[in-house]
């Protein structure tokens, strides 16, 4: 936010907001407009595509914006709204991501053919991207951002939500020339066979989609958010499913353990890291305070730091932690699109070849001839895998999974792979993960 709010301020005076589109307007993204109409100078929601545009309607509305809207159908109708100072609400991404008089998009969906509609001509179109969905971005991330390079904008994953959070701890730390050996996150819970049934009930609490709550609980969404940190970082993850360490299975009866405690818990996977010359690794922990949030382990190798760094309570080393207690998604996503539109400083994209994939894996025992019901479903959750495994064993990646028909019957807690399934037909998510494949073979990702 430093800089970032000021140069919007200034953008305010000029009477020159900067003008965002956005696809998605459920839990996550109704915040938003309802954010930046009442906290953010500078800067305007000018268009929203949704599956339901009703819901995107009442989004304006609740933001007290509901007498701007107006229904548009093409791209033309779009750019007829924004130029008129109306705010566009649509069905298609399409006429959104094509349409001119907007400066960058938000995509806010947590679905995958949906949103790339809309995002892809964005990007051919000159507009910069932000990501508020890592299972897209940690997908087809990398081949987003080789087309976002190809276009001159900027992409990024968001402020707000744990990868962006982490990233910028990321830098802050490395800008202190302490040397990042993990990226984490916090969890309150971890339950690989959750499903949406058990989470019915904390979903209508708080007003949010019960498959969305329920890749929380299974473990899908962590796995997609340090996927996307490992891309970013260049990190990978210790062991396939990652290590995940979880002191409130190991004995319930305990009280949730300090943060600090789990750096010691720990150290011996950081130790063997470093020992074969790895760039670190992404995971997370169960049941820390505080939380919820993020943190970043560091090693310092000058014995003069190390002692500035003990005066200042960090410890003796090796390993110091670093930590942010909590991350406000809607609230801070806005400063990503500033700072991809105004500096071209984007939150956390990827840089360059996969690091890490999400694959899958069967939550209970499922029969030949079934149809897998994708994120936050019933039938599977995700875990993260190095690239070069994850292709080496062909492994099915999660955010291609929804609609696959098994081939064959598989067992609780079984991987999924290509060869058990078949792909539906004529989804723009399958021929660009086939194009990122063909971009980052194997030998590239490990050279990386």
């Amino acid at each position: 936010m430093i800089i970032v709010d000021k140069a919007l301020q200034k953008r305010e005076a000029e009477g020159h907001p900067l003008r965002v589109g956005m696809i998605g307007s459920g839990f996550m993204g109704s915040g938003i407009i309802l954010q930046v109409a009442t906290a953010v100078p500078g800067m305007e929601i000018m268009a929203v595509a949704a599956r339901r545009p009703d819901q995107a309607k009442a989004a304006f509305a609740q933001a007290g914006q509901g007498d701007q809207t107006v229904s548009c159908e093409t791209v033309r109708d779009v750019e007829a709204a924004i130029a008129a100072g109306r705010r566009a609400v649509m069905e298609d991404p399409a006429a959104l991501g094509g349409a001119m008089g907007v400066d960058v998009i938000i995509e806010v969906t947590g679905a995958m053919d949906f949103p790339l509609r809309g995002v892809l001509p964005a990007i051919e179109s000159g507009k910069h991207v932000v990501l508020m969905n890592s299972e897209l971005d940690g997908t087809v991330g990398p081949i987003l951002k080789q087309k976002a390079d190809r276009a001159g904008i900027t992409i990024s994953n968001a402020d707000g939500d744990q990868p962006g959070v982490e990233m910028n701890l990321f830098r802050f730390v490395k800008g202190l020339g302490v040397t990042p050996v993990l990226c984490g996150s916090i969890k309150g819970l971890q339950d690989p066979y959750r499903n949406p049934t058990t989470q019915r009930g904390f979903a209508d609490k708080w007003g949010q989609n019960v498959r969305m709550v329920t890749s929380f609980a299974d473990g899908t969404k962590v796995a997609y958010e340090q996927a996307c940190v490992a891309n970013a970082t260049g990190m990978q993850v210790a062991k396939r499913g990652m290590i995940g360490l979880d002191p409130t299975n190991m004995d319930p009866s305990q009280p949730l353990r300090n943060l600090e405690e789990y750096v010691s818990m720990i150290a011996p996977y950081l130790d063997q890291d470093r020992a074969h010359g790895g760039t670190g690794i992404v995971d997370f922990v169960v049941g820390a305070r505080p939380g919820p949030g993020i943190f970043v382990i560091g090693t310092h190798d000058d014995p003069r730091q190390q002692h500035y760094l003990n005066l200042y309570k960090l410890g003796s080393g090796p390993y110091y932690l670093f930590y942010t207690p909590y991350h406000l998604c809607h609230f801070e996503a806005p400063y990503t699109a500033a700072r991809a539109a105004l500096f071209g400083d984007a939150t956390i994209t990827p840089i360059g070849a996969p690091r890490v994939c999400v694959g899958l894996q069967a939550k209970k025992d499922l029969a030949a001839g079934e149809i897998l019901d994708g994120i936050g479903g019933y039938a599977s959750y995700g875990i993260a895998e190095n690239y070069a495994e994850f292709v080496r064993d062909g492994l099915l990646p999660m955010g291609l999974s929804e609609g696959c028909r098994l081939q064959r019957p598989l067992a609780k807690d079984q991987i999924v792979t290509f060869d058990d399934v078949e792909i539906p037909s004529g989804r723009l998510i399958d021929r660009l993960y086939a194009e990122q494949q063909v971009a980052f073979p194997i030998a590239a990702a490990a050279a990386a």
